[in-house]
């Protein structure tokens, strides 16, 4: 007899393209429901006020903690490729230099960028878009 518990897996990672711009392709991390719900707990205080048990969600931290668990990294995305999805002060780099991934460029991509923040939450939130074999994939 299969037990589903002993066949799944935490996290599976894909590289997909982002739509709109060419040769921009996102590494996501699909996270199980309990590992979202661990992101969530980390980032939620509990205090009593007028004496019932309040839970505070840190957005800021939720947000942070968030984009380390699913985004993984990028290839393919320049100056001219960001400019396309915030303003960007283009004058200070040359248009096809290279945004290189870390967590802070992440983070501030989710946080300034509401197409790139809903392309992520879209494309974790479906299980197709992870499949065994990992390949690069067009997300529409």
């Amino acid at each position: 007899m299969i037990s589903i518990q002993s066949l799944m897996v935490p996290s599976r990672e894909a590289e997909v393209d982002f739509p709109g711009v060419e040769g921009f392709k996102v590494k996501i991390a699909f996270q199980s429901r309990e590992e979202l719900i661990k992101l969530r707990k980390k980032a939620t205080t509990t205090k009593f006020k007028n004496r019932k048990l309040e839970e505070d969600v840190d957005e800021e931290l939720f947000l942070s903690l968030y984009t380390k668990a699913v985004v993984k990294g990028w290839s393919g995305l320049t100056v001219k490729g960001l400019s396309r999805l915030m303003l960007v002060d283009t004058g200070k780099a040359a248009p096809d230099a290279a945004v290189e991934f870390n967590e802070e460029n992440a983070l501030a991509l989710m946080k300034g960028c509401s197409e790139f923040d809903s392309f992520v939450s879209d494309t974790v939130s479906d299980i197709a878009n992870f499949p065994q074999s990992s390949s690069v994939k067009s997300v529409t």
